[in-house]
């Protein structure tokens, strides 16, 4: 039977290369691509494919809201997460959502492959690069204090560190700005920090974003 895979990734040249590498089994059918949580959220359920390939870093709402969304109205959806991030914190985010899978960027091409065979039998498969973050216990004071915040939360902490404004985020996320403004006090006070100079600090060193 062919597994079919909806791809999403921000970057054409990404897609392109994965396509070319699902579609070069006997098994694997790409039938769709996506370029945004957003467009991954409607192709999702216009397609219905076996997995769903996400990556987490895109612009707009990104791969961990998307994955919320579609789990949240599809609890049986298959979604194999691949990215670039290769630690705890975004592990355990992503995993929390209710994704199968999770696959980094620098994998060899035999595990993208294999992780979606194991994704669309049901499995649950995380690359050998991010197993130690799985079984391992947590290390990070700073990823320790991350835990206290709800999956919203995250989303919006992320996107501050992201220099997103209030009013972006309420469109992304598609609640008021008045929202995200409490969400931001809850975030700034369960972390204990004073402003998004010391927030966006704070997700440089866990990895979660890079500017």
């Amino acid at each position: 039977m062919t597994i079919r895979v909806l791809l999403t990734d921000d970057h054409e040249v990404v897609r392109a290369g994965y396509t070319r590498l699902l579609e070069s089994t006997s098994d694997i059918d790409v039938i769709a691509e996506a370029c945004s949580g957003e467009e991954a959220c409607t192709s999702f359920f216009e397609c219905r494919p076996d997995v769903l390939i996400m990556d987490l870093n895109m612009p707009g709402m990104g791969g961990l809201e998307a994955c919320r969304r579609i789990i949240a109205r599809d609890p049986k959806a298959n979604i194999l997460v691949f990215s670039v991030h290769e630690n705890e914190v975004m592990l355990e985010r992503a995993l929390d959502t209710g994704i199968k899978g999770y696959v980094t960027k620098r994998s060899a091409s035999r595990v993208m492959i294999h992780a979606v065979r194991k994704v669309a039998a049901g499995d649950v498969y995380v690359c050998e690069e991010m197993m130690s973050h799985l079984v391992g216990q947590r290390k990070s004071v700073d990823g320790g204090r991350l835990k206290d915040l709800t999956p919203r939360e995250f989303e919006v902490f992320r996107l501050l560190a992201d220099s997103k404004s209030v009013n972006e985020i309420a469109g992304i996320l598609n609640i008021s700005p008045k929202t995200v403004g409490h969400h931001m006090t809850h975030i700034k006070e369960k972390l204990n920090i004073s402003n998004i100079a010391e927030l966006t600090h704070l997700a440089i060193r866990l990895g979660i974003t890079s500017a």
